[in-house]
Order: C-alpha cells, then structure tokens, then sequence
C-alpha cells in the first residue's frame, strides 16, 4: 500500500507540469554515460515515449564520440583533437556518418520504437534541412570538415512532429555545396531548439549540472547569471560551451533550458515533472 501511495504522491506532483507542458516541443541531447549503459539507455527511451504519449514532442539529438573513436581504432586510423573538437578529415567523416547516422540513430530509434513512441531517424542531410559552415578552432586552426549550425529548416521536424513521429537527428550538416560536416551535438541541439522557440532544451551529461565555488549545485540560475558565472571563473572547463549552448538557445527564444545529469535513472522525468529537479535549469528572466 505504501508503495502504491508514493507512485499517486509522484502523479499528483507531476500533475500541474503535464498539464502546463501539452503540446509543447523538448529538445534533448542524449550523450555521454546513457550512451553507453544499456539500462540507463532504456530509461531514456522509455521517458522520452512517455512523454510522447503524454501530449509532449520531444525531438532527440544523440552525440556518439567513444563509439567513433572505437570504430577509427578498428580501422587504423589515429583520432586527433583540437581544444576537444574532432580534426574531421575524409576518413574520419566516413566514420563519422556511419557511426552516427548510422548504427546509432537506427539503434536508437528502434529502442525508443520498442518502448511505445514512433522515431524516425535522420540526419542534417535529409533534406538538407540542417545547414552549417566550416567551424574552425578558437585559434583559427582547421579542423577540416567540421561545422556549425547556419539554419534549420523547421518544416521538415515540424512533418514529423505533426504526424507523431519523435525525430531522432544524428549531428550531421551539410555546407552550401551539400557535402557533410560532423557537428557538436550539444551546437545541433540548440540550433533546433532556437528555430523551433522550443518550451525546453534539455541536455544529459555526465556531471550532476553546474556548481558553485563550493561545489555545490546550482538548481536554477538566469542567463546573465550564467554569463557573470562564466567570466569571474565559476563556470568553466568543459561546463562552458554547454552553458554557452543553453543562454545562446535562450536568445533565440527557448523558455528554459535543462543541464542534466544522466546517469541518474529517468533524469529526464525527474527533472521535468518533479519539484526537486535533478539538474540546473537556466531560464531568460531570473530564476
């Protein structure tokens, strides 16, 4: 009985959220630690077709870096990394798209299938609704075919969406010429959250969200905070292009946006519908 009480306790809390996020579009960026344990993979399928089946769109962006790295490895040819971007040249890039728009967007696509949701998979390529340009490093370093968002061509998600498909897009774009660039997925995410003035964005990583000075976590903080955050020191190594990602999302009309830890089960859910939370939320006003 007491078990049966605590899970009418969670719907009830979950209540207000389900009703005030109907209709709305998340995206989520799925990477790091959830990639690569199976059980915590499940939990991310299942929570993103519940909230299909709830009256969310949630559309999934998924990285894919050790399975890429694995795959060169197997092939002979040396991964090099430049300020933690990959040096992409033409090998690289084959890999690259088998890797991502490839094994692991048909294997995501099927879990998710497999757990109640409808997924389709695609890349930046697929209508060339995903356009980019050549990124170079933050010294000007070439990092061969590597890129950048420039525009994302809605139409093509808002299809999907419509007709209850959850897309799942591999971080692949393609220059004025139509030729593949490899793309942060954390840059893809936001991109697609920006054009699409989604309600949240919502990216899993492998640290619990952004901390203060003492470590502690940050529950909730507002984009100028953010920015204030970066520049004194507070925020910094990897943390800061994912915060840069969110406040840039912000800009371009996103509500919220989410840093999440996912290696907790059913993050996702945990962080959406329940007071507590289980990362950082940043949002455009104050928090």
């Amino acid at each position: 009985m007491q078990a049966a009480l605590e899970k009418a306790r969670t719907l009830v809390e979950a209540l207000p959220y389900l009703a005030r996020f109907a209709g709305a579009t998340f995206v989520i960026k799925l990477g790091g630690h959830a990639m690569k344990d199976d059980a915590l993979l499940g939990d991310f399928a299942s929570d993103v077709s519940l909230l299909a089946h709830v009256g969310i769109r949630p559309i999934v962006v998924h990285g894919g870096g050790p399975q890429i790295d694995k795959l060169l490895a197997r092939l002979g040819h040396e991964s090099q990394k430049i300020g933690g971007m990959r040096v992409t040249d033409g090998p690289t890039m084959e890999a690259v798209e088998m890797v991502l728009g490839g094994l692991i967007n048909q294997d995501l696509c099927g879990l998710i299938t497999q757990h109640g949701a409808k997924a389709v998979g695609l890349s930046g390529k697929d209508a060339h609704f995903l356009r980019a340009k050549k990124l170079y490093g933050d010294h000007g370093e070439d990092l061969g075919l590597v890129g950048e968002p420039t525009h994302v061509d809605v139409s093509v998600l808002n299809a999907l969406e419509k007709a209850g498909f959850v897309p799942v897009v591999a971080p692949i774009g393609v220059d004025e010429n139509g030729d593949a660039l490899n793309i942060n997925a954390d840059l893809v995410a936001g991109a697609i959250a920006g054009a699409l003035k989604a309600e949240k964005l919502i990216l899993l990583t492998d640290v619990t969200g952004v901390l203060d000075r003492e470590g502690r976590l940050l529950a909730a903080l507002d984009g100028a905070a953010a920015n204030t955050a970066i520049a004194s020191g507070v925020i910094g190594g990897g943390m800061v292009p994912k915060v840069r990602c969110c406040t840039s999302a912000l800009a371009h009309g996103v509500r919220s946006a989410h840093i999440v830890d996912g290696r907790v089960p059913h993050c996702i859910l945990l962080e959406i519908f329940t007071d507590q939370g289980v990362g950082t939320q940043i949002v455009r006003g104050a928090a």
